[in-house]
């Protein structure tokens, strides 16, 4: 069986790159002294050769943030209980509610991977009830002729 060794050439180009940046910069004070640059300091103009920018005269600033709290939004829940249970998570989410947990009501743990294969027989919070748009709703569902 033949080793893999791409990764230990890989490590040692990276250590390589490192030592020979180290000796650069070390050597050259960032390129200006050893390798025929000047020490000279560097001198900040403000300004690009060339280049001419006037200041706009149509510029506004953004609006300020509204900070008022929002309210959050209020559902009603249908009433799903009988239905299959796809027609039950198509509901739900028609009328606003999208956090969905679903259960097998007979205590099994079974998942409900073929969700039209399933009724609810229950659901909370219960039909009627007004909710924030973000309460998880739970439908415990039996296989349908169960």
């Amino acid at each position: 069986m033949r080793e893999a060794r791409g990764g230990n050439q890989v490590v040692g180009y990276v250590v390589a790159g490192v030592l020979i940046v180290l000796l650069v910069v070390g050597l050259g004070g960032g390129f200006g002294g050893g390798f025929g640059g000047t020490d000279a300091e560097p001198t900040n103009t403000g300004t690009v050769p060339g280049l001419s920018v006037e200041p706009s005269s149509d510029y506004t600033p953004p609006a300020p943030v509204d900070s008022t709290p929002v309210e959050p939004t209020k559902v009603v829940v249908p009433d799903v209980v009988g239905m299959r249970h796809q027609d039950a998570q198509n509901a739900m989410q028609a009328a606003g509610l999208y956090m969905l947990n679903e259960q097998d009501a007979t205590g099994q743990g079974r998942m409900l991977l073929w969700d039209r294969n399933w009724q609810v027989v229950a659901q909370r919070p219960a039909a009627g009830q007004t909710v924030e748009a973000t309460t998880t709703i739970t439908l415990l569902a039996k296989k349908r002729g169960e």
